[in-house]
């Protein structure tokens, strides 16, 4: 980093934001291949939250890539700094007191990793969606899969991109066995239980 470029201390912390809000600053990483339900769930869960009075944002794999992330590909370099990118705009709002949620394939067990260890203990949730690959396969809900069988799309994880498991993740996710109800009411109880959000 250039010598000239000085942190600049801010008058007002993170808590003292936090402390306008009637819950705590947090974020849930939802992970998991295409179509395992991590959009639709992240989803269902903030409108849950905001019917709460809950601040929060969405940040969705997809959408940053129409701006935030629009000059990156799929290869693996690229994917770490899209990767990079969210975790540094997630710190930023979650600095602000927002509970963030994020829904990204987010592959790499390291990059992972390297987002968590910019939050405090407790603020980051990682959430595994841990819907079978054959069952996203099958939901194909964009025609991803359909386009990477046919080698039209290169790096695609599941076919011919790997994706690495969580080791530990807090809270793991089927969505070919719990209905979405049961998934953001799984969530929200967590959340609850950590007093992020009253209960």
């Amino acid at each position: 980093m250039d010598e000239n470029i000085v942190w600049h201390n801010y008058a007002i912390t993170k808590a003292q934001r936090s402390e306008h809000k009637s819950h705590k600053p947090a974020i849930l990483w939802f992970t998991g291949f295409s179509g395992s339900g991590k959009s639709t769930v992240a989803n269902a869960l903030e409108s849950a939250l905001n019917q709460q009075g809950i601040h929060t944002y969405l940040l969705d794999g997809d959408n940053v890539r129409h701006g935030l992330c629009k000059d990156l590909g799929f290869s693996d370099e690229d994917r770490i700094e899209n990767i990079r990118r969210v975790g540094e705009t997630a710190k930023l709002m979650v600095d602000a007191g927002l509970l963030v949620l994020t829904a990204f394939i987010s592959p790499f067990r390291a990059e992972r990793d390297m987002v968590r260890n910019l939050f405090d203990d407790g603020e980051f949730i990682e959430v595994f969606l841990d819907t079978p690959l054959d069952v996203c396969e099958s939901r194909d809900p964009k025609g991803l899969y359909k386009k990477a069988r046919a080698g039209e799309i290169k790096h695609f994880t599941g076919i011919d991109s790997d994706y690495q498991i969580p080791h530990s993740p807090e809270i793991i996710l089927d969505t070919s066995k719990n209905t979405l109800d049961q998934s953001v009411q799984e969530l929200i109880a967590y959340l609850k239980q950590q007093q992020i959000i009253k209960g």
